[in-house]
């Protein structure tokens, strides 16, 4: 990977969280479990693990509107990412998310989605933000909810939802 420094783009801030660029230096710890002292007991997740894989296949998303760890403002520790699979198609770009379990059921995932969508749609082109769960992980369908997003579709086993709901944002 070429070196990509996260200080290009500044943070996302919201009321409890940083949302900061991946660095390929954040990757490659990642990659190679070499644990970081501001990362919390129980980060990277298999998530994160599978996305650091592939920024070499995707170098956009290493950008802005890419990828982001979430930070904890309080303790100044990575609990987990947030992410827009860049580049958009048709207007349309996916978002997904994932806390390590040390962290889960504080909002954080709601938190970070709603920032990262709203933020996703200042980009030149981009409408709509859509994420795709799995009906087995109720509490991934609370996330998405409790940001804003609205449910658009049911498969046998995944939701797809959207974002902002047809008729513009929703009150937070």
């Amino acid at each position: 990977m070429t070196s990509t420094s996260s200080s290009t783009h500044p943070p996302l801030t919201t009321d409890r969280l940083d949302l900061r660029c991946w660095s390929t230096a954040d990757a490659d710890a990642v990659l190679g479990d070499a644990g970081q002292a501001h990362w919390a007991h129980d980060f990277p997740a298999e998530g994160d693990r599978v996305v650091a894989g592939l920024f070499g296949q995707n170098p956009a998303w290493l950008g802005a509107y890419g990828h982001r760890l979430v930070v904890e403002r309080e303790s100044g520790l990575v609990v987990g990412s947030v992410g827009l699979f860049w580049p958009p198609g048709e207007g349309t770009v996916e978002l997904g998310y994932g806390i390590v379990a040390s962290r889960r059921g504080r909002g954080y995932a709601s938190e970070a989605a709603r920032a990262l969508a709203d933020f996703a749609l200042t980009a030149p082109g981009v409408h709509t933000v859509v994420a795709a769960v799995e009906l087995s992980n109720p509490a991934s369908v609370r996330v998405l909810e409790k940001a804003g997003f609205q449910r658009c579709s049911t498969e046998a086993d995944q939701a797809r939802f959207r974002f902002p709901p047809p008729g513009g944002h929703q009150e937070r």
